[in-house]
């Protein structure tokens, strides 16, 4: 039988979606293979680091005040619906990334982090954006 702990590592790793998961200050503590593909920076890069590694500058207040009052109120505003957002790549290039996200609670019910899973829309995103623009001229 598969040790408990192995199998949810294998799960997180072996997971399409990039799945990161901050604690409470906003540092990363989980940061799974798809996460490395997706923003370029490695687990050992990534782990220990504030969020504002991924998210660029000119979001990083929103983000923040989102992210407090979602640990204040113990919900979020988007409660797992996806949203279309901007990120930052390692080589600083910005993404259009889809994210959901999550409050993660202790067994007392008490929240210990956020857990978001992202996947990299830029194409699409860039795709639709041609299309109507060529619409428009």
């Amino acid at each position: 039988m598969t040790d408990p702990s192995q199998l949810d590592a294998n799960i997180l790793n072996d997971a399409a979606d990039a799945v990161i998961y901050a604690d409470r200050s906003g540092t990363i503590t989980r940061w799974n293979h798809a996460s490395t593909a997706l923003f370029g920076f490695t687990a050992e890069d990534a782990l220990g680091q504030n969020l504002d590694l991924i998210i660029p500058e000119h979001l990083r207040a929103a983000h923040w005040k989102g992210f407090e009052a979602a640990l204040a109120s113990g919900a979020m505003k988007l409660a797992g619906r996806p949203t279309l957002t901007r990120a930052l790549h390692k080589s600083e290039r910005k993404l259009y990334i889809e994210m959901t996200f999550a409050l993660v609670r202790d067994a007392g019910g008490n929240v210990q982090g956020s857990v978001a899973m992202a996947r990299d829309v830029t194409e699409r995103v860039e795709r639709e954006r041609a299309a109507k623009a060529s619409q428009t001229s």
